[in-house]
């Protein structure tokens, strides 16, 4: 494999892009290899493909396409000519791959199906993005991901200009209804009870977060000291009054809006003057990009 500049995956988004590589290509290649390339491309036949856009959207996943071949075959070349992040145009050429034509036949599926997943989500968030360029508020991703792919679609997402929420349940708090009505039922338990009791047993730089559904709820939560309250499913004037609300109670607090939230409505959330907006299409919904291996 030749030495090429590319974006910089986290150590743990490399070993996660690894493993899951390993998989794809046991899966796809069993025990008895890539029958249909050994039997009609003879061994020693050369050849390149250029990896072409066919729509407009944003890279994310070309680190992956090296560590494909890096498996399959070293000796593969590969040239790239776009970057992760950036945008790309219908006939872009993103990348250029020569040595056996064999190698490159039974690659082209692993590498495209990580490349277009990927492409796909850093292209929706960047219409996210885009949408509500202007205000305050930055676009972020939930953990409605695939199994095996958090730390890659989190990348994706990054790609396309949004932001990480937490990695995981192991890295903040976010107290929804569920863990209320599992914490207690004893109705004299408030809201502010349960944040203090979160941020009593968790290191002071581990974020704490509650969801609330109401401006009631909000009321209670913001004198216990959130760092952020998620205003689950409130419709655009409800969250003006929850900004207003924040600002004289707590202004040091964060608001993050989450549910429902899409292209069409995703600007007059924006508007409302939270800060925040988790939006779980970017990684459950995301059509792949689409891009293809073109034959010289």
């Amino acid at each position: 494999m030749s030495t090429v500049d590319l974006p910089q995956l986290l150590p743990a988004e490399r070993t996660d892009a690894e493993r899951l590589i390993r998989l794809a290509l046991e899966e796809d290649l069993g025990t008895a290899g890539d029958i249909t390339s050994t039997t009609l491309i003879p061994a020693d036949a050369q050849g390149a493909v250029q990896i072409t856009a066919r729509r407009a959207g944003v890279l994310a996943g070309l680190p992956l396409v090296a560590l494909v071949f890096e498996q399959l075959d070293p000796s593969v070349q590969l040239e790239i000519r776009a970057s992760d992040g950036t945008a790309v145009r219908p006939g872009a050429v993103i990348a250029e791959l020569s040595g056996p034509v064999r190698s490159l036949l039974t690659g082209e599926r692993t590498a495209l199906n990580f490349l277009t997943h990927l492409s796909g989500i850093a292209s929706l968030t960047r219409q996210f993005v885009d949408a509500v360029a202007g205000t305050r508020a930055v676009i972020l991703d939930t953990r409605k991901t695939l199994p095996g792919y958090r730390r890659l679609q989190k990348y994706a997402v990054r790609c396309g200009g949004g932001r990480n929420h937490r990695q995981g349940l192991f890295d903040a708090v976010l107290i929804k209804d569920n863990h209320l009505a599992a914490w207690s039922t004893d109705p004299a338990h408030t809201l502010a009870d349960a944040i203090r009791a979160a941020r009593s047993r968790v290191p002071s730089d581990v974020t704490v977060e509650i969801e609330v559904d109401s401006l009631t709820q909000l009321r209670e939560a913001l004198p216990a000291g959130p760092d952020m309250v998620l205003l689950d499913n409130m419709p655009p004037p409800e969250m003006r009054e929850a900004v207003a609300l924040r600002n004289q109670m707590a202004p040091g607090v964060l608001l993050e809006a989450s549910g429902g939230v899409t292209l069409a409505n995703v600007r007059s959330i924006a508007e409302t003057g939270v800060e925040r907006i988790s939006v779980g299409t970017l990684t459950h919904s995301a059509p792949a990009l689409d891009l293809a291996f073109d034959w010289r």
